[in-house]
């Protein structure tokens, strides 16, 4: 068996197609293929499983970022964390980062649907398939640094507040929430990939990829009744009603525009959220105030077509109330900070602190206690107080 582990041992072998092979432990090869004389060489594993009999080969590269002398311990390397990866039951396939961003896109298009697959991939297009150091890696050589850079490098990243054409575009620093959601996508598609065997272990983003605690803060914009009704009655007739609509259940406001027609039950006036954050259908019984509400607005409408739609027709999203909502704030001369979201965190700080226990605040909302009870708990404060006010004797 001809010698590949010196620099001298290696330029001494005669080229061929077939690899020059050495044994490093049962069932498992690693050799080095020469094709011509002056080739830097490749190195190459071959596997063979004990349980199965099995047989795996995979090319490990020239190592040339090496410099000669280095090339050999590097290989060895390389194929021994194959070697563990197939022994623990890993897949044969070396599949990359954007490889397993790509397959949990398409796993959760076929699960979820169109808007959080086009969501997930939308954050991987900015911060993962065109990152050089992360984008190509072998998920078995993915390390805890390298996630760790790319988290800070991507914490880092202002964000532009101004999306015109000047050429020094208005930046702000990267809210540590955003951060959480996009690692989050990242986290949950290396998970789908641990999960399905293409990497058997997850020490390189456990900890690395860990969210930010307490990142959102707790909610301290809000506009009592009266404000909400003052800047329903100076927005734009198709806003008022998507703004009303917001003012009336405690939806996210991307759940409330993607409502459909059929999603209401106009004769036991129940109202199915079929879309959002959390994934999962949940019902709510509306009261007759509101249900009249939503049963004029699906009156002559087909299923399919959108609840709340704006002056062209479209459904709402994001982009196209953010500027209507800053102009019927200025019109209402609100305080600055308001948003969509804001309507949602006022409605249920009413819920709250009108006295409904925060499982069915929870429920509403489409949300876990936990998170209620993190950012409206201590409205409770005061009804606790008064509940203790009656135990005076």
């Amino acid at each position: 068996m001809a010698r590949i582990d010196t620099v001298d041992s290696r330029s001494k072998l005669k080229p061929r197609a077939e690899p020059y092979w050495i044994k490093l432990s049962s069932g498992c090869m690693l050799g080095f293929r020469k094709m011509t004389s002056t080739s830097t060489g490749t190195w190459v594993a071959r596997y063979r499983s004990a349980d199965t009999g099995k047989r795996d080969k995979r090319s490990l590269g020239e190592f040339d970022d090496k410099i000669p002398s280095q090339r050999f311990d590097e290989a060895k390397k390389a194929a021994e964390i194959w070697f563990s990866h197939l022994g623990k039951g890993g897949s044969s396939e070396a599949v990359t980062v954007s490889m397993a961003c790509k397959r949990y896109v398409k796993h959760v298009r076929a699960i979820r649907g169109n808007e959080p697959a086009d969501d997930l991939e939308m954050r991987f297009r900015r911060w993962v398939y065109d990152d050089p150091v992360l984008a190509d890696i072998d998920l078995s050589k993915l390390t805890k640094t390298r996630i760790e850079n790319w988290r800070k490098a991507m914490a880092l990243t202002p964000v532009k507040v101004n999306r015109d054409s000047r050429e020094i575009p208005v930046t702000r620093p990267r809210a540590a929430s955003s951060v959480n959601r996009d690692i989050a996508a990242l986290r949950a598609a290396l998970n789908y990939a641990h999960d399905a065997g293409d990497v058997t272990t997850d020490m390189a983003w456990r900890v690395a990829l860990r969210p930010t605690k307490n990142a959102d803060g707790r909610r301290d914009v809000y506009i009592d009744l009266e404000q909400r009704r003052k800047l329903i009655e100076k927005a734009h007739s198709d806003l008022a009603i998507f703004l009303t609509g917001l003012s009336s259940v405690p939806l996210r406001p991307g759940a409330l525009a993607s409502l459909k027609a059929a999603n209401f039950e106009s004769r036991l006036s129940v109202l199915t959220i079929g879309k959002d954050k959390t994934g999962k259908d949940r019902k709510i019984k509306l009261p007759t105030a509101t249900a009249a509400m939503f049963a004029k607005l699906c009156e002559h409408k087909p299923p399919s077509v959108s609840i709340f739609r704006r002056e062209d027709g479209q459904a709402w999203n994001k982009d196209a109330w953010k500027k209507p909502i800053k102009a019927a704030l200025a019109a209402a001369e609100l305080r600055d900070g308001v948003t969509a979201y804001t309507l949602r965190h006022s409605v249920i700080t009413d819920l709250v602190t009108g006295g409904l226990d925060l499982l069915t605040v929870a429920q509403l909302s489409g949300t876990s206690v936990a998170m209620i009870e993190r950012h409206y708990g201590h409205l409770r404060a005061d009804h606790a107080a008064a509940a203790l006010a009656k135990l005076t004797v």
